[in-house]
């Protein structure tokens, strides 16, 4: 498993000087990172990828609405995605099986038309979508078992942890279908603000990197911190590189 960095994590950074901001998280040694907003912010992710040695492996974009996704393909090419994900989904419609499968089959259409440019698709949950039991499973259980081979899980380990699900387990479920982990930690509240850099608070963390060895991509990520942002992620890129297997 390679580490990356969510950059969502130092919006405010990137906000003030995109480039500045991508440089410190190369000298914080993190050589892959996870863009969002990626149509917003194509070009400057290009520039990025000519002035700094970091590349952006996967990428958040919403796309499962109505959108222009040959756009949001020209972009993930542009920038070298190769996991495209769509971060989130409106949390009533995962209480309901047959959006559920609507929702799937929408993911596996994305999947179809983003096949040539030889990018996945995938979906990212929070912690919705497994507090919701459907048909004697989590809904993003039951929204896994509609997808097709080609189509990617980002699982976020925290959230989904908070949600109730036993990590190891869920992973153990979803198999190889899951190519990316969200990393993160905290007191396992529904505050983002209570999240803490990675060995600080109370996730599994030994037993959740075990059961992710198969994945590609580790994403170090902070919904918010009260802390420095680098030093928490600085904190926990030296985690990460402590356990490694």
């Amino acid at each position: 498993m390679q580490i990356s960095v969510q950059m969502y994590s130092v919006r405010e950074a990137l906000a003030a000087d995109f480039q500045g901001t991508v440089a410190r998280l190369v000298e914080l040694g993190l050589t892959h990172a996870e863009p969002y907003h990626l149509v917003e912010f194509r070009d400057e992710l290009v520039q990025s990828r000519t002035q700094h040695a970091i590349d952006f492996p996967s990428a958040h974009q919403s796309f499962l609405g109505e959108v222009d996704f040959a756009e949001v393909l020209e972009a993930a090419q542009a920038v070298g995605v190769k996991y495209l994900v769509d971060p989130h989904w409106n949390p009533e419609d995962w209480t309901d099986a047959g959006k559920v499968r609507a929702l799937a089959a929408t993911l596996n259409q994305r999947a179809a038309a983003a096949a040539d440019a030889e990018i996945r698709v995938g979906y990212h949950n929070h912690h919705f979508e497994l507090v919701s039991q459907l048909e004697g499973r989590s809904a993003l259980e039951l929204f896994a078992s509609e997808l097709d081979p080609q189509v990617i899980l980002e699982i976020d380990t925290y959230w989904a942890a908070v949600g109730g699900a036993d990590i190891p387990t869920l992973l153990g479920t979803l198999g190889e279908r899951v190519q990316l982990v969200h990393l993160k930690d905290g007191d396992l509240s529904t505050d983002p603000a209570a999240q803490l850099p990675l060995g600080e608070g109370k996730m599994p963390l030994a037993q959740t990197l075990e059961a992710s060895a198969h994945v590609a991509y580790g994403v170090i990520e902070f919904d918010a911190y009260a802390g420095d942002m680098f030093e928490g992620i600085a904190t926990s890129v030296a985690y990460l590189n402590s356990h490694a297997s």
